[in-house]
């Protein structure tokens, strides 16, 4: 039977100056198209023109002279990227991302910022279809112990990635074959069109970060807690996002 497993899919990741989707800049940015035919990597360096913090820079390597020096400018690259993100979806291939409200929110504000038409104006209506295995692996393997981190999934997974993680399209193609891994231990994923399987994720992730809100409260933790939209967080543009956090 054929599955939206063996379709083309897009996997995207952006490398960045903090983990503020609403605040912080892309310094770096990876779409991997994957298909029958093979993998094509596009990737981006780009000038945030702001100081990238060292927090940041020692989890990348890119430092703010680097960026500078051989990054494009962000409205170019930015425009590149959601053109090209915009198209793929169009046509009906997913956006794979690990923990996707995170990018995709991220983007969102970076083209506003910018003035440019965000993903959401370029198609006219809700960003869909994506694939998160982040979202995925929480709801199907929720109890096993441990953080979630891509390189945690990856280990969960048997999987080696190949490459040095936190390279944003190391991190892309980890995640694309971290998805492949999860839909062959999990078939009846892959059995849900595409579109059934992106709302199920929606709702998975609410009642994840609804239980884990409910957790910090018992602990007597203060604070916004985890966000229950995705594959979006508000932002300034429609709101504040609290709780949406680098992952990988």
């Amino acid at each position: 039977m054929t599955t939206w497993a063996g379709r083309p899919m897009i996997g995207f990741d952006t490398e960045t100056t903090g983990v503020d989707p609403a605040q912080d800049r892309i310094v770096s940015a990876a779409l991997v198209h994957r298909d029958a035919t093979g993998t094509r990597t596009r990737t981006w360096l780009i000038d945030p023109e702001i100081e990238i913090p060292a927090a940041a820079s020692a989890v990348h390597g890119i430092t703010t002279a680097q960026a500078r020096a051989h990054g494009r400018p962000p409205r170019a690259a930015l425009a590149e990227i959601a053109a090209d993100l915009a198209d793929a979806l169009r046509a009906g291939t997913p956006v794979v991302a690990f923990n996707a409200a995170f990018d995709l929110t991220l983007l969102e504000s970076e083209l506003a910022r910018h003035g440019l038409p965000t993903l959401r104006t370029r198609l006219g209506r809700p960003i869909a279809p994506v694939l998160d295995p982040l979202v995925l692996d929480r709801a199907l393997e929720r109890y096993r112990l441990g953080k979630r981190r891509l390189a945690d999934l990856c280990a969960a997974y048997d999987l080696a990635p190949q490459g040095s993680l936190h390279t944003a399209e190391v991190d892309v193609v980890a995640t694309l074959d971290l998805l492949d891994a999860l839909v062959e231990r999990y078939p009846v994923v892959a059995t849900m069109p595409v579109e059934q399987v992106h709302a199920w994720q929606g709702a998975a992730h609410r009642a994840w970060a609804d239980g884990f809100n409910a957790w910090l409260r018992r602990q007597g933790v203060d604070g916004p807690g985890a966000c229950g939209s995705w594959p979006l967080a508000p932002t300034s543009i429609d709101g504040p996002s609290a709780g949406v956090r680098a992952a990988g």
